[in-house]
């Protein structure tokens, strides 16, 4: 049975991804969760201070979710890379997140709503895609990439790229389309140097 924290987190979270985070009201999540406002103070001292514990439960979830689909797929680090792809599209078509739908990125919709870059919330956004980068970069490396990080930061653009694409034009084929540019850069990057 979930604890009441963890039911206020888990109501925020759909919430805040669905509607946004400062157009949803503490009465509709209080409401949604059946949590008193009591409970919540006693977890929470804030709306921001629960916002901060989504997007930090978020960031576990999906990184969670992203690496195991990555991991199951293949044990060849090349594989694993190009079924990030094929993971964002099932992301996309709302298979990945039970009752969440697609929605875009939490930390991207984050990012735009707390736009400085020293506001609490952004710097969690901008952790979660230095974690996911550094993801990218390590199987990148263990594939044979000579320039592991250059690589990463390629593929990683490509992720945020079908993300937004994804969100904003609804095309839920963005992921296709950026793992074909994808096998193009690890085909190159990964290709035997000639003499």
């Amino acid at each position: 049975m979930k604890s009441k924290r963890d039911e206020l987190v888990d109501t925020a979270l759909r919430l805040f991804y669905t509607q946004g985070f400062n157009a949803t009201g503490i009465d509709k999540i209080l409401a949604e969760s059946g949590v008193a406002k009591m409970t919540m103070y006693k977890h929470f001292k804030s709306k921001d201070e629960l916002i901060l514990a989504v997007l930090d439960h978020r960031d576990e979830q999906f990184r969670g979710w992203l690496t195991g689909e990555m991991d199951k797929a293949s044990e060849n680090p090349r594989d694993q890379l190009l079924a990030m792809f094929d993971a964002l599209e099932n992301w996309f078509k709302g298979l990945a997140f039970k009752g969440m739908g697609f929605s875009g990125c939490a930390f991207i919709n984050a990012s735009s709503e707390f736009a400085k870059l020293d506001h609490p919330a952004h710097r969690i956004a901008t952790r979660h895609k230095q974690s996911v980068l550094d993801d990218i970069a390590k199987r990148c490396a263990a594939a044979g990439a000579p320039a592991p990080l250059e690589l990463a930061e390629q593929l990683a653009l490509l992720k945020e790229g079908a993300i937004v694409t994804a969100q904003v034009r609804g095309l839920t084929n963005a992921a296709q389309i950026a793992k074909s540019i994808a096998k193009g850069l690890l085909d190159n990057a990964l290709s035997p140097l000639e003499d």
